[in-house]
């Protein structure tokens, strides 16, 4: 059975939202080729692209149009399978998407249950909140920036679940790599 993992930028404080501009994943200002290196990591190890709609329309107005991008998100993200769930997008107009509009529980179990490697969800909170109400998610990759902004959206909300410490990695930036299983896993 293929891994649900769940990537967020996030704030000390928890907070996800971009609001601010405290994530910039483009930015020179700061050394942040060990950080490229572990999405570099992370991106091997998955085959499959999990958003909401919002998440999705954002993408894909942004990444495709960056022509000269040292992350490799762009071509990663222009290649990989991805899967939108939404009820109302019709044709996702990106290649290798997919429209999820049955029953969120049952199309990720079904994704989860194929042959291949990690699904990644990531941003789409509505829809990430959803996929850990509904005990989906196997892993939680946290890139925790140090900023503090003091609120904003949190990843988990009023939601209370205990974490098992996969792995803690610093960065030469002061950002922190947090993965996390839930207790039960």
């Amino acid at each position: 059975m293929r891994k649900l993992v769940v990537t967020e930028n996030c704030t000390v404080d928890g907070v996800i939202e971009m609001t601010g501009g405290w994530f910039d994943p483009l930015s020179t200002k700061v050394d942040q080729s060990d950080i490229v290196a572990a999405t570099a990591e992370h991106r091997a190890a998955a085959d499959a692209l999990l958003v909401g709609r919002q998440t999705f329309e954002d993408f894909r107005g942004f990444w495709p149009q960056q022509t000269d991008d040292p992350t490799g998100v762009s071509t990663y993200l222009n290649s990989v399978r991805k899967y939108v769930v939404s009820s109302t997008l019709a044709e996702p107009d990106w290649q290798n998407s997919t429209v999820l509009s049955g029953p969120l529980v049952d199309e990720v179990r079904s994704l989860k249950a194929e042959q291949g490697k990690d699904i990644v969800a990531t941003g789409s909170i509505r829809l990430v909140r959803a996929l850990i109400a509904a005990d989906l998610v196997d892993e939680y990759r946290l890139f925790v920036y140090p900023v503090v902004v003091g609120g904003g959206t949190r990843l988990f909300g009023s939601a209370g679940i205990g974490l098992t410490l996969l792995e803690a990695r610093p960065f030469v930036s002061g950002a922190v790599l947090l993965r996390y299983a839930p207790e039960h896993r």
